[in-house]
């Protein structure tokens, strides 16, 4: 599925839903069409997006197992800009129900045929576990983006991630390949993830992206109020990472020329 970016770590708490709900509002700010699937059953990003997910009638759940459409679930952040596949906690029920399924692992894929052309990006915020949750999103993305904290334990998790995907490719998605490597929670200070980054560049060349998202407290403070930090507060430190990070992965894609 073209522009379809899995936002994925096995790894907890290094940014996945920050990052979803924040390039997200940066892309559409760039003037694209953009659609969030919240494919965790805590509902993190759909909560950040301003949509009350204990009051939701259909989810993402419901999308999974065949008891609803797209334009039924879907809903908008307003204050963002973008389209939005909400999720909670009825989510987690859908992997034992999808058991029963053929082609199980297809089926957002399968979801997300008829609306894929009214889109110019699509971000999965898959959960941090390889489940089938999980693996639905690596079956529908082209590519992944993994945001990864600066400390030795990431890498541990990174390879066997990298691992995964290789035989994914192999398996069931041909077309999936790496779009980077994402720093965040980044302290340019600090020796340690200093010695992080030239881990990572030394064992995945040409794979970490240029752009960091830094630590920052407008940032941490945006998800409460169900707003990406780019409405919270535009002259943020975040706000501009993430501006920055849109604009890279658009030239990656062809849609903008690089800054010179």
């Amino acid at each position: 599925m073209q522009h379809c970016i899995a936002v994925a770590n096995q790894k907890g708490g290094v940014g996945k839903t920050t990052t979803v709900v924040n390039l997200a509002a940066s892309l559409a700010a760039r003037g694209q069409r953009v659609l969030v699937v919240d494919l965790d059953p805590q509902g993190n990003t759909t909560t950040a997006c301003g949509i009350d997910k204990h009051g939701l009638r259909l989810s993402v759940y419901h999308l999974l197992i065949g008891r609803a459409t797209v334009a039924q679930v879907l809903h908008t952040a307003e204050k963002g800009g973008f389209a939005v596949l909400p999720a909670n906690r009825h989510l987690a029920g859908a992997e034992l129900e999808l058991i029963e399924f053929e082609q199980r692992e297809l089926r957002l894929r399968q979801a997300l045929q008829s609306v894929a052309a009214d889109y110019d990006f699509i971000l999965l915020d898959c959960p941090p576990a390889l489940n089938l949750l999980t693996l639905n999103g690596l079956t529908t993305a082209e590519r992944v983006l993994i945001p990864m904290q600066c400390e030795y334990y990431a890498l541990e998790g990174l390879t066997d991630l990298l691992n995964t995907l290789k035989k994914l490719r192999a398996a069931l998605n041909p077309r999936i390949e790496l779009l980077g490597l994402l720093r965040t929670l980044f302290d340019a200070r600090s020796m340690l993830s200093k010695q992080v980054v030239a881990e990572l560049q030394q064992h995945f060349p040409n794979q970490v992206l240029e752009t960091a998202i830094p630590r920052n407290v407008r940032l941490a403070e945006a998800p409460s109020y169900g707003m990406p930090v780019l409405a919270y507060d535009k002259s943020a430190r975040g706000s501009k990472a993430y501006l920055a990070l849109a604009d890279e992965i658009l030239v990656y894609y062809g849609k903008a020329q690089a800054q010179v």
